[in-house]
Protein backbone atom coordinates (compact mmCIF):
# COMPACT_ATOMS: atom_id res chain seq x y z
CA UNK A 1 0.00 0.00 0.00
CA UNK A 2 1.14 3.57 -0.46
CA UNK A 3 1.86 5.95 2.39
CA UNK A 4 1.13 9.66 2.77
CA UNK A 5 4.22 10.72 0.83
CA UNK A 6 3.39 8.60 -2.22
CA UNK A 7 6.09 6.00 -1.46
CA UNK A 8 5.53 2.30 -1.30
CA UNK A 9 5.30 0.76 2.17
CA UNK A 10 7.66 -2.14 2.78
CA UNK A 11 6.33 -5.45 4.04
CA UNK A 12 8.75 -7.48 6.11
CA UNK A 13 8.47 -11.25 5.84
CA UNK A 14 9.80 -13.33 8.75
CA UNK A 15 11.91 -15.65 6.62
CA UNK A 16 15.12 -17.18 8.02
CA UNK A 17 16.38 -18.06 4.53
CA UNK A 18 18.67 -15.53 2.83
CA UNK A 19 17.72 -13.82 -0.42
CA UNK A 20 18.36 -15.58 -3.71
CA UNK A 21 21.62 -13.80 -4.51
CA UNK A 22 23.20 -14.37 -1.10
CA UNK A 23 25.29 -17.42 -0.17
CA UNK A 24 23.82 -19.88 2.34
CA UNK A 25 25.20 -22.82 4.25
CA UNK A 26 24.20 -26.42 3.61
CA UNK A 27 21.87 -26.68 6.61
CA UNK A 28 19.89 -23.57 5.60
CA UNK A 29 19.58 -24.91 2.06
CA UNK A 30 18.49 -28.31 3.38
CA UNK A 31 15.88 -26.69 5.61
CA UNK A 32 14.52 -24.79 2.60
CA UNK A 33 14.37 -27.96 0.47
CA UNK A 34 12.56 -29.90 3.20
CA UNK A 35 10.07 -27.08 3.76
CA UNK A 36 9.24 -26.87 0.04
CA UNK A 37 8.98 -30.66 -0.29
CA UNK A 38 6.64 -30.79 2.69
CA UNK A 39 4.44 -28.09 1.17
CA UNK A 40 4.15 -30.03 -2.10
CA UNK A 41 3.61 -33.46 -0.52
CA UNK A 42 6.97 -34.88 -1.52
CA UNK A 43 8.32 -35.83 1.90
CA UNK A 44 8.39 -39.24 3.60
CA UNK A 45 9.10 -39.18 7.31
CA UNK A 46 10.36 -42.10 9.32
CA UNK A 47 12.25 -45.29 8.59
CA UNK A 48 9.35 -47.37 7.26
CA UNK A 49 8.02 -44.76 4.82
CA UNK A 50 11.53 -43.77 3.76
CA UNK A 51 12.61 -47.35 3.07
CA UNK A 52 9.51 -47.94 0.92
CA UNK A 53 10.20 -44.82 -1.17
CA UNK A 54 13.88 -45.72 -1.63
CA UNK A 55 12.96 -49.31 -2.63
CA UNK A 56 10.55 -47.97 -5.29
CA UNK A 57 13.39 -45.90 -6.82
CA UNK A 58 11.31 -42.77 -6.12
CA UNK A 59 13.77 -41.00 -3.81
CA UNK A 60 15.97 -38.02 -4.65
CA UNK A 61 17.52 -37.28 -1.28
CA UNK A 62 17.70 -38.95 2.12
CA UNK A 63 18.42 -37.08 5.37
CA UNK A 64 19.55 -39.11 8.38
CA UNK A 65 19.87 -37.99 12.00
CA UNK A 66 23.30 -38.75 13.51
CA UNK A 67 21.96 -39.12 17.04
CA UNK A 68 19.66 -42.02 16.16
CA UNK A 69 19.85 -44.53 19.01
CA UNK A 70 19.34 -47.57 16.74
CA UNK A 71 22.57 -48.51 14.92
CA UNK A 72 20.61 -50.96 12.74
CA UNK A 73 18.49 -48.07 11.39
CA UNK A 74 21.59 -46.15 10.39
CA UNK A 75 23.12 -49.21 8.75
CA UNK A 76 19.89 -50.00 6.85
CA UNK A 77 19.39 -46.46 5.54
CA UNK A 78 23.02 -46.14 4.45
CA UNK A 79 22.87 -49.50 2.66
CA UNK A 80 19.59 -48.68 0.89
CA UNK A 81 20.92 -45.31 -0.25
CA UNK A 82 24.13 -46.90 -1.54
CA UNK A 83 22.25 -49.66 -3.40
CA UNK A 84 19.76 -47.32 -5.05
CA UNK A 85 22.13 -44.37 -5.70
CA UNK A 86 20.28 -41.94 -3.43
CA UNK A 87 22.18 -38.96 -2.00
CA UNK A 88 22.53 -39.11 1.78
CA UNK A 89 22.97 -36.12 4.09
CA UNK A 90 23.45 -36.35 7.86
CA UNK A 91 22.17 -33.81 10.36
CA UNK A 92 23.29 -33.73 14.00
CA UNK A 93 19.92 -33.86 15.78
CA UNK A 94 16.71 -35.85 15.34
CA UNK A 95 14.72 -33.05 17.00
CA UNK A 96 16.03 -30.55 14.44
CA UNK A 97 15.16 -32.92 11.60
CA UNK A 98 11.69 -33.45 13.06
CA UNK A 99 11.14 -29.70 13.23
CA UNK A 100 12.27 -29.25 9.62
CA UNK A 101 10.01 -32.12 8.52
CA UNK A 102 6.95 -30.55 10.13
CA UNK A 103 6.62 -32.90 13.09
CA UNK A 104 5.82 -30.10 15.53
CA UNK A 105 3.18 -27.59 16.55
CA UNK A 106 3.72 -23.91 15.76
CA UNK A 107 2.56 -21.50 18.47
CA UNK A 108 1.17 -17.99 17.99
CA UNK A 109 4.68 -16.48 18.11
CA UNK A 110 5.89 -18.71 15.26
CA UNK A 111 8.06 -20.90 17.49
CA UNK A 112 8.07 -24.68 17.20
CA UNK A 113 6.56 -26.48 20.20
CA UNK A 114 6.15 -30.19 20.96
CA UNK A 115 8.81 -31.22 18.45
CA UNK A 116 8.93 -34.95 17.71
CA UNK A 117 12.29 -36.38 16.73
CA UNK A 118 12.65 -38.00 13.31
CA UNK A 119 15.48 -40.36 12.41
CA UNK A 120 15.05 -40.36 8.63
CA UNK A 121 13.42 -38.11 6.02
CA UNK A 122 13.28 -38.88 2.29
CA UNK A 123 12.52 -36.35 -0.45
CA UNK A 124 10.49 -38.02 -3.19
CA UNK A 125 10.90 -37.51 -6.93
CA UNK A 126 8.13 -35.23 -8.16
CA UNK A 127 6.43 -36.48 -11.30
CA UNK A 128 4.01 -34.38 -13.30
CA UNK A 129 1.18 -35.95 -15.23
CA UNK A 130 0.51 -33.97 -18.36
Amino acid sequence: MSGEDGGVAEISAPSPAPALGEPMDIMTALQLVLRKSLAHGGLSRGLHEGAKVIEKHAAQLCVLAEDCNQPDYIKLVKALCADHNVSLISVPSAKTLGEWAGLCKIDSEGKARKVVGCSCVVVKVQTTNI
